[in-house]
């Protein structure tokens, strides 16, 4: 158990995805964090995560996001975060515990713990892998979400299936054909008379959000339009089956929480490089038993739900222990 009143800072640039890791951990920590977003200036956002924090966002520099007295624990992710990150430990003389998410591109003295998916190469001694991410998608909030869910998700015919669709990324584009393909294959999945309930991030292409609604408008289904409550904790929660595509590992490894079934798509690369690494995670998903790839049919398979958030915030919580333990 960490001490009663340890502190806590999550530092991003305010990504919805790096941020929402950093919380998902902090929470299983049992920490109630402080969340400071960075925006570093140029030419310290053009230097990061190599270069110095820009001297606006210094730690103590009133008015900064690092403003107030320091935490006990640090915990950041995005490579915008990694100067702030450093800078607060020099800051605090080494007093402050630091855990990175995901690879800091800096080595491993970036942080006093980092963590990274199991398909990035980077190892040490401080250096945890799982195969799925940190995120927010407990037990807890998937049953409570499922006691009290929005009227129009549980209006829904059963199976019930979610879908999560992502859009262009650093590795990833939604070609034309993508999109017809996908797009195809949930018109097909329609017909079978499951209820669809979907969601789209800012980065998924106008074509595919308006041919999923289109869809979904003839079919009954359910659209989230970014209006009122996100309904994306009771979507996973009532799902019989989930699909969501390839592009997020965030959304990838939140839906293997619920041990339900979960078929991905897999749209086109933009380059080779990247791409074995990051599909070895599909697989080693798929050999673990809980995804398949979507072929616009629903598939019927149970396998233990994958949860690395728990076991994450236990190595971290051991990590600082040992750290306050050991003599200065």
């Amino acid at each position: 158990m960490l001490p009663p009143a340890t502190s806590c800072w999550i530092i991003t640039d305010g990504k919805a995805g790096d941020e929402g890791q950093c919380l998902g951990v902090a929470e299983a920590l049992g920490l109630a964090p402080d969340v400071r977003r960075v925006a570093p200036r140029a030419p310290w956002s053009w230097l990061a995560p190599w270069g110095p924090v820009d001297p606006r966002e210094a730690p103590g520099r009133e008015g900064g996001p690092l403003a107030g007295a320091l935490p006990d624990i640090a915990i950041a992710s995005g490579r915008r975060a990694v100067p702030a990150l450093k800078a607060l430990k020099r800051a605090s003389g080494g007093r402050t515990f630091t855990v990175f998410l995901k690879d800091p591109r800096t080595g491993t003295g970036a942080a006093d713990f980092i963590w990274v998916p199991e398909h990035d190469r980077l190892r040490g001694p401080n250096v945890l892998a799982t195969l799925t991410s940190p995120h927010r998608v407990t037990p807890e909030r998937l049953a409570a979400a499922r006691a009290a869910p929005p009227a129009a998700l549980a209006a829904l015919p059963r199976p019930r299936v979610a879908l999560l669709l992502g859009g262009d990324s650093r590795h990833h584009v939604f070609t034309g054909e993508d999109i017809l393909r996908l797009t195809g294959q949930i018109g097909a999945l329609a017909q079978t008379g499951a209820g669809l309930m979907a969601t789209a991030s800012r980065r998924s292409p106008p074509a595919l959000v308006e041919g999923v609604r289109s869809i979904l408008r003839g079919k009954g289904g359910f659209f989230w339009d970014g209006t009122g409550d996100n309904p994306y904790m009771a979507m996973l929660a009532l799902a019989d089956a989930i699909v969501v595509t390839a592009d997020s590992a965030n959304m990838v490894g939140e839906a293997c929480a619920t041990g339900r079934p979960v078929l991905v798509f897999e749209p086109s690369w933009r380059h080779q490089k990247g791409s074995d690494r990051l599909r070895r995670q599909i697989i080693a998903l798929k050999e673990a038993g809980a995804v398949r790839f979507f072929q616009g049919r629903l598939e019927s398979y149970a396998y233990p739900a994958l949860d690395s958030t728990p076991v994450i915030a236990s190595a971290i919580e051991a990590a600082y222990l040992r750290r306050r333990s050991t003599p200065a």
